[in-house]
């Protein structure tokens, strides 16, 4: 049976060092609230906001066929014959002083009917309540543990909390809930929230989203029990070194994808809001440049938001 994780260690079994104020991730625990008002939201509001809206041509699949459509962020639309999935969607264009630097690849508007929507853990940048709100009719939230109070009220006709490794079936598709190395805390304190990845299994394709991960050796088990080929991984956040307590680099994300055993790497977590102090294009340049050097470059999937991608 599926259990919660308990403190103080780590799915891995390792003592867990998770950030329990802003002090804790920077470098040396230092916080400096003018670096950080700095870095994090005044060069925000000095950049100015790219990118085009679009009204996405969703492809015609055929059965065992699966579509991507990046929004931006940690956020997807994953579309099957017969199953529209949301994955952590946030259209927002700030999150409290936090500025979003690229529009979403759409308009809200125009999302399909949704089926089901995965919620990876309870962070504003993940779990967004406006966003949630004006969803157009969806059926069923799958989220981790400790999580499904917050979706109260959002529209949901179902909603299903998993522990780690658990799996919620419906119909022909699946769901299982993946460990991370991440916290879930919706504010500092209330730890008893969980978080984690997902794998989506419908019509003999396997596809995971990471949701907010540390790279850790849990990726391998990940790889072993569910065998995902398609891995969305996040590539941003990752700078100073004390922010990959929580968050990987590209580097760490290529690892991961090794780890993983799959085929197609899709990268995200970057270029959209500015939660790190390394530069918005940093990310997906640094990862192109590895991708390169291993060789690689077959598996990489870098897509562009609003564009739906056919897998």
């Amino acid at each position: 049976m599926a259990t919660q994780p308990e403190n103080p260690l780590d799915l891995s079994g390792q003592k867990r060092r998770l950030p329990r104020s802003f002090r804790d991730l920077t470098p040396s625990n230092h916080f400096n609230p003018r670096t950080f008002f700095y870095e994090m939201v005044w060069k925000a509001w000095l950049t100015k906001r790219t990118g085009q809206h679009r009204r996405p041509v969703f492809p015609k699949l055929s059965r065992g066929r699966v579509a991507l459509t990046w929004i931006g962020h940690a956020s997807f639309l994953v579309q099957f014959t017969d199953l529209n999935v949301l994955i952590d969607p946030n259209f927002a264009n700030w999150l409290f002083l936090l500025k979003r630097i690229k529009r979403p690849g759409f308009k809200l508007r125009d999302l399909p009917p949704i089926d089901l929507v995965l919620l990876t853990h309870a962070h504003f940048d993940h779990f967004h309540k406006p966003t949630l709100r004006r969803l157009p009719a969806p059926k069923i939230g799958v989220m981790p543990w400790g999580v499904g109070d917050l979706a109260r009220g959002l529209g949901f006709t179902r909603v299903i909390e998993l522990q780690t490794w658990e799996s919620f079936s419906h119909g022909d598709w699946k769901v299982t809930l993946t460990p991370c190395k991440h916290w879930g805390a919706r504010t500092l304190r209330d730890e008893h929230r969980g978080y984690g990845g997902f794998v989506l299994e419908h019509q003999k394709r396997r596809l995971f989203h990471a949701g907010d991960s540390a790279y850790f050796d849990g990726f391998k088990e990940i790889g072993r029990r569910l065998a995902p080929e398609i891995a969305l991984l996040p590539i941003g956040a990752y700078y100073p070194d004390s922010f990959r307590n929580v968050h990987m680099g590209p580097d760490e994300a290529v690892k991961a994808f090794r780890d993983l055993g799959a085929h197609w790497l899709v990268p995200m977590h970057y270029g959209s809001f500015k939660l790190s102090f390394e530069e918005m294009e940093a990310p997906p340049r640094w990862l192109k440049e590895i991708a390169h050097r291993e060789r690689m470059s077959h598996h990489l999937k870098m897509l562009e938001e609003g564009v739906p991608q056919g897998f």
